[in-house]
C-alpha cells in the first residue's frame, strides 16, 4: 500500500497554512491530529523551501524541530533538512527519515546517512530554495538529468555504508523545474522505478496545480498508478481515503 507522509511546517512563513503551526503546542497538535485522519508518517520541516525562502540559522532550525519531534516520540517522524547536525539531532530524538531536498549533496549528511540506521530521501532540486525557479533549464532533458542525479547520489551514499534499501528517491516537483517539466516528471515515474527503490511524489497544492486538492489528488493518482510509494501531502484525511480506494485497484501499478 502506498505510504502517507503529512507535512507539518514548525515555519512562520509556510506558502500553504501561513504559519498556522508555528510553534511547538500547536505543531503536536496538528501532527496527531494527520496520524488520526490516516497519515503513516510526519514530516517535520523548520526552515521554509517555498521558492524565495530566507536562509534559516541552525540554532533557529533546532529551536523550531527538535522539541516537536521530542514531543512526538513513538510516532513515524521525518525530518525535513539540508542540515547535518538538526537531521542528527533529530535522529536522536527519534526521528527516523532523514528527508534532505539538497539530495544529500553535501558531505556532512553523507557521512551522517551512513551512521544512522535511519531512511533517508534524495530529492532533486536544481539551485536552491532561493533562486530555483529562476529560468530552470535541462539541455540534456529534464528526466535524463534526474535520473543521473539519483545514480550519483546514490553511489556516494552508499560508498558510506547506507543500505540501498535504506534510500527513497524523489524527483522533486516543483523544485527547479516549469509546469513542462513537472508533467514530464510524472508522466516518467517508471523510469525512476528502474533504481529497485521506493519513490515519493508530492505535488501538493503546489503552484502548477493551482494549489488545488482535486489536482493534488489526481496527480497523485497518476503517481501512484505509475509506481510511486509514498506521497508526501497537506491533506491527509481526502489522500488517506484515495489510498484506501486505490488500494483495490493495485493491480494499476504493474499494468
Amino acid at each position: 500500500m502506498v505510504k502517507l507522509m503529512g507535512i507539518l511546517n514548525v515555519t512562520p512563513d509556510s506558502f500553504f497554512d501561513g504559519g498556522a503551526y508555528f510553534g511547538c503546542g500547536r505543531a503536536v497538535l496538528r501532527a496527531r491530529q494527520m496520524m488520526e485522519e490516516g497519515a503513516d508518517i510526519i514530516d517535520v520541516g523548520g526552515a521554509s523551501s517555498r521558492p524565495g525562502a530566507e536562509v534559516v540559522s541552525e540554532g533557529e532550525e533546532l529551536r523550531r524541530v527538535i522539541p516537536v519531534v521530542e514531543a512526538l516520540k513513538g510516532i513515524p517522524i521525518s525530518i525535513d533538512t539540508c542540515n547535518a547536525n538538526v537531521a542528527r539531532r533529530a535522529v536522536e530524538a527519534g526521528a527516523c527519515l532523514i528527508n534532505d531536498i539538497s539530495g544529500f549533496r553535501n558531505a556532512g549528511m553523507r557521512k551522517l546517512a551512513g551512521e544512522a540506521d535511519v531512511d533517508l530521501c534524495v530529492m532533486h532540486m536544481q539551485g536552491t530554495p532561493q533562486n530555483m525557479q529562476i529560468n530552470p533549464q535541462y539541455p540534456r532533458g529534464v528526466v535524463q538529468e534526474i535520473m543521473e542525479f539519483f545514480e550519483k547520489q546514490v553511489k556516494l551514499l552508499v560508498a558510506e555504508g547506507v543500505r540501498r534499501e535504506r534510500i527513497i528517491l524523489d524527483p522533486g516537483i516543483g523544485f527547479g523545474k516549469t509546469p513542462e517539466h513537472n508533467i514530464t516528471i510524472i508522466k516518467s515515474i517508471k523510469q525512476f522505478k528502474a533504481f529497485g527503490l521506493r519513490v515519493l511524489i508530492g505535488v501538493s497544492r503546489k503552484s502548477f496545480t493551482g494549489k488545488s486538492l482535486p489536482a493534488t489528488l489526481a496527480i497523485h493518482t497518476i503517481s501512484m498508478a505509475s509506481g510511486a510509494d509514498i506521497v508526501r501531502v497537506h491533506d491527509v484525511k481526502e489522500h488517506r481515503q484515495l489510498v484506501n480506494f486505490f488500494d483495490k485497484f493495485s493491480f494499476l501499478a504493474t499494468m
